[in-house]
């Protein structure tokens, strides 16, 4: 227990350092682990079987937690695009790579195709830490947030059923239909798990409210088991049940994503910790070459030749091309896939896990903190994230009502609004105002400034038009309601 709350306060500690840095966080979690294993402080580990078991328990969190902090308008107009690149982009990327493996690297072509597919699927986890440092547009940061949690799936799908099969393209029309079976469950789990969970969870009153963000995680653990129970893809039934989730009116929403952030951090932070103790270090250096190689086959040729041949048919400037070439990061998933070969012992397993390890630190060092100098050299930039109002609703059952709690970020526009400029509907009242530190109870012409907190009373009745008309005058001001029809040719 001291030793885990020791490592716990320093991987804490190294995410401010990285914060600061911009090195990625994940890099340290390995070095830690490598300090505490056999080379290091001398502890034993090498059991192969348990981490893939523990590494998959903490991609089902990790997606779990991008999935409910997804929000489903920012990334539906993404949605055919991240497909493409989640299905062809993969295939694309897997022979480009396995080519490269094969002729390059001496590699045979099992061994080939299963480092290619192993190295296809972007890490959700390093995706989700850059964006949230990169103010990308919404129609990019969209694309990389879906194909993240979409691209998983058939990639673990195409890494098992090539470490099982000695000749695995002699049947490549089977492993498709299988795949596209295994994707409609996954899809169809996800959709019926988080539709039926976000129901219950809206008519049964929990009689505390920390036991909301429990329920959530729990269903989305649920949609993983039972996708991979139907023999679905289970990756992709956990992370549509959380985009679901996350997109419905919860309770006490951002308790809910503050819970599942908490978790997602420890999940990666035991994952990286485990993989580093799994390592010999001293067996990497004989792999950093390979690395190179296959590395920068993958990201120089293999990443951005799939992202033109996909984005063709989509007509998004090359300079989106290029950001998203550059963007496809690579983290603890192909870490953790390199396992299953292991596993499955087939042949170079234990030199495909090496030459992955050594290719996701290099090039990690390489693009994650090169990601925003490239955004803002294109000029891709997008301050309307810090605009969006965040707003927590508690229910109040006997009383038939809600109490929202809404902060006002800097940029919105809500910043300069009176109180009665937000026009709420009749059974609806702004009650209190916290600012500086101090509370009162705002009048009419009591004006809102940035990093206010308002507390605001609604009947259920009106409780989703109160949201909706709060995030309405935080990106358009008081006017909002009136430009947007203007704009589409009703009233002036």
């Amino acid at each position: 227990m001291l030793a885990g709350a020791l490592v716990l306060l320093v991987a804490v500690a190294a995410v401010r350092l990285t914060s600061r840095t911009g090195l990625p966080s994940l890099l340290l979690y390995l070095a830690i682990g490598m300090v505490l294993g056999r080379d290091g402080l001398g502890i034993e580990f090498s059991d192969v079987e348990l981490t893939q078991v523990l590494g998959y328990a903490a991609l089902v969190v990790i997606l779990a937690e991008g999935g409910l902090g997804t929000r489903w308008r920012e990334i539906r107009p993404a949605i055919p695009t991240a497909a493409v690149l989640a299905t062809v982009g993969v295939a694309i990327s897997v022979g480009v790579t396995a080519t490269a493996a094969h002729y390059l690297v001496g590699l045979s072509w099992q061994s080939a195709l299963v480092m290619g597919a192993v190295l296809s699927s972007t890490d959700a986890a390093a995706v989700f830490s850059v964006l949230r440092r990169v103010p990308l547009p919404r129609r990019l940061s969209g694309v990389l947030e879906a194909e993240s949690g979409f691209n998983d799936a058939p990639v673990v799908i195409l890494v098992v059923a090539f470490s099982e099969t000695a000749h695995p393209m002699e049947h490549w029309y089977t492993l498709l239909g299988e795949m596209a079976l295994e994707l409609a469950i996954g899809l169809a789990v996800g959709l019926a798990v988080g539709k039926l969970g976000a129901l219950a969870l809206r008519h049964v009153a929990l009689p505390a409210s920390g036991l909301y963000p429990i329920a959530v995680l729990a269903l989305a653990v649920l949609a993983y088991a039972g996708g991979a129970l139907l023999h679905g893809s289970g990756f992709l039934a956990v992370y549509v049940a959380a985009v679901v989730l996350g997109n419905a009116r919860l309770p006490h929403r951002p308790a809910t994503r503050g819970f599942a952030d908490a978790v997602a951090w420890l999940a990666q932070i035991g994952l990286f910790v485990l993989l580093g103790l799994l390592v010999d270090p001293g067996d990497l250096w004989n792999d950093l070459g390979p690395a190179l190689v296959v590395g920068g086959a993958l990201t120089l040729v293999a990443r951005p030749l799939a992202v033109v041949l996909c984005l063709l048919p989509f007509r998004r400037p090359w300079r989106e091309h290029v950001l998203l070439s550059w963007a496809g990061l690579r983290g603890a998933v192909p870490i953790v896939l390199a396992i299953i070969p292991v596993v499955a012992d087939i042949e170079d397993s234990d030199r495909i896990f090496s030459v992955v390890f050594v290719l996701v630190v290099v090039f990690t060092l390489a693009q994650g903190p090169t990601l925003p100098w490239l955004a803002g050299r294109l000029r891709l930039g997008d301050g309307e994230k810090a605009v969006d109002v965040d707003i927590e609703s508690a229910p109040l059952d006997r009383l038939r009502g809600h109490l929202l709690s809404v902060s006002i970020p800097a940029a919105s526009r809500m910043h300069g609004v009176e109180v009665r400029e937000l026009r709420l509907p009749p059974q609806a009242a702004v009650t209190l105002v916290v600012r500086d530190g101090t509370s009162f109870v705002p009048d009419p012409a009591t004006v809102l400034r940035r990093g206010d907190e308002l507390l605001v009373v609604t009947t259920d009745e009106v409780r989703d038009a109160v949201e909706r008309r709060l995030i309405a005058i935080g990106r358009g001001g008081k006017l909002a309601e009136w430009l947007r029809p203007h704009a589409r040719g009703g009233r002036t």
